[in-house]
Formats: C-alpha cells, sequence, structure tokens
C-alpha cells in the first residue's frame, strides 16, 4: 500500500507549488498530465531547500540545510522517506538519474547561507549553475523522458532558461535580497547607486539567455513544450516591466505581474502556440 503514501507525498509537493509560485502553477498545469506529478516532485524538493537559507530566519539554518539533505540520502539509500517532499524527489531522482544534478543546487543553497557577494564572474556563474540550471536540467530529464541523446541536445539551452529565470528573480526580489539578506549576486554592480547603464547591462545579458533558451523551447517534445513555453511567456513579461523600472525603484518595490496579467499571457501564449506561431 505504499502507493497511497506515495500519492499523498505528490500531493504535498503540489501543496508547495501552489503555495509559493502561482506562476510555475499555472506553467505546470499546461505540461501533458503524465509528466506534471514529476516536475511538481522536483519544485516541492527546490523550494524547501530554498525556504530554508531564505526566509527561516532566528532558526539554526545551517542545521536544518544539514538535516535536510541527510535526510534526501536516506531517502535515496531507502527508496522511501517520512518526509513526503523527499519521498516524492526520491522516486524522481531514481528514475531519471538526477544524482549528480543535486549535489551542485545543494552546493548552492549552502552558499546562501555565508556568501553575501559575489565578486567574480566566476563566483556568480558557479551559483547560478547550482541554483538554477540543474533545475532547469532536471525538469529537461523528465521532459524527454530520460532520452540521454535528447537531453544532450537541449542541455545548453535548459540552462539558458534556468539561468534567465534566476537572473529575472535577482531583479524581481532585490528589495528584500539586498536590504534583509544582505545579498548581491550581480558581481561589481553596486545596487546602492544603480545607474542606467547597470540595468541595461543586466538586461541585455539576461535578453541574450533568454534567445538562446527560445531556441530549445521550440525543439522540446510536445508534452512539454506548451508549460515551458508559458513559463518564458511569463518571465519575459517581467522583464519588460523590469526594462521599464527606474534604478532608483529596484530598491523600494517588489517588481511582479498581477494575477489577471498571468492569465492575459496564458490566453495569448495559448492562441500562439495552437497556431504555431510562438515568438
Amino acid at each position: 500500500m505504499k502507493a497511497l503514501f506515495d500519492q499523498a507525498s505528490l500531493e504535498c509537493s503540489k501543496t508547495i507549488t501552489k503555495k509559493y509560485s502561482t506562476s510555475f502553477s499555472l506553467a505546470i498545469k499546461m505540461l501533458a498530465p503524465e509528466i506534471q506529478d514529476d516536475i511538481y516532485a522536483i519544485y516541492g524538493f527546490v523550494r524547501c531547500a530554498d525556504e530554508i537559507v531564505d526566509t527561516f530566519e532566528g532558526y539554526e539554518q545551517e542545521l536544518l540545510l544539514d538535516e535536510f539533505e541527510a535526510e534526501y540520502q536516506k531517502a535515496l539509500e531507502r527508496r522511501i522517506s517520512l518526509n513526503p517532499i523527499l519521498n516524492a524527489f526520491q522516486d524522481v531522482v531514481h528514475r531519471y538519474g538526477l544524482y549528480e544534478l543535486v549535489t551542485p543546487f545543494m552546493k548552492s543553497m549552502r552558499m546562501d547561507l555565508t556568501k553575501k557577494e559575489y565578486n567574480s564572474i566566476a563566483e556568480y556563474e558557479e551559483y547560478i549553475f547550482g541554483s538554477a540550471d540543474v533545475v532547469g536540467l532536471m525538469c529537461l530529464k523528465v521532459f524527454v523522458k530520460g532520452d540521454e541523446k535528447k537531453y544532450n541536445e537541449l542541455k545548453a539551452s535548459a540552462m539558458k532558461l534556468g539561468s534567465a529565470f534566476q537572473k529575472v528573480n535577482f531583479l524581481r526580489d532585490l528589495q528584500h535580497d539586498y536590504e534583509n539578506l544582505g545579498r548581491v549576486y550581480f558581481p561589481g554592480i553596486n545596487f546602492s547607486s544603480l545607474t542606467n547603464a547597470n540595468k541595461e547591462q543586466i538586461v541585455a545579458e539576461i535578453n541574450s539567455d533568454f534567445d538562446e533558451a527560445f531556441k530549445g523551447i521550440l525543439r522540446l517534445p510536445t508534452e512539454a513544450k506548451f508549460g515551458v513555453y508559458t513559463a518564458y511567456r511569463y518571465y519575459k513579461s517581467l522583464m519588460q516591466k523590469i526594462n521599464k523600472t527606474q534604478p532608483e525603484e529596484f530598491l523600494s518595490k517588489r517588481i511582479s505581474v498581477s494575477n489577471p496579467l498571468k492569465l492575459v499571457i496564458l490566453g495569448k501564449s495559448y492562441l500562439r502556440y495552437q497556431f504555431n506561431i510562438i515568438a
């Protein structure tokens, strides 16, 4: 009867996703039903780790992360965990061989516990690879159903999409990260005196990532293409809003897309997808 517990575990991962990200919840619903649960399981795991290092102030965050990672390792060995998020995730790790992708992810989570500034491109890229690119690769493994040839063909684009999403998140959450957590991810930029030139440099970098990522979206399997395209369109809309934001406003508000606009994005994405004019 473990199947019943496995189903309950997936429901927990779905709940975490829906509570923490309406945009990703919406995008996941646009995936083929047979791959949705696996993406929920991945998101539940990465969200829990991220919350430990980002929002559990006042608690022993390093100890919590140590215990979370130790329980994950036990879940892998035993193929079961009484932590429902880990129980759902370990199954996906085994079925798609995600083992090597989890290690850099956890490394980046640990960096968030102690590292406040990224002073070199190498440090910055290492953090983004672990915190975002590998999550995109985990999802890609599911999208291609473990097909290694297809995975390798789309790997570079999936990483670029993960990078673009993460960098947009950096700008969206800049006020909280900078003022509450004391973090500065973009190297060589002083956000207390951000200039238009600085902003344009970051925007150009992100748009370049989006351009490369889009090439891969066009080649995704049918089961995944619309869902990923919907997430892409949402983040592109958020990027447009960021581009219109004055440098001095980044530290005074969180930039977001309203729920009604998200539904408009979904509708337009659906029409473009149906008529094969996605762009």
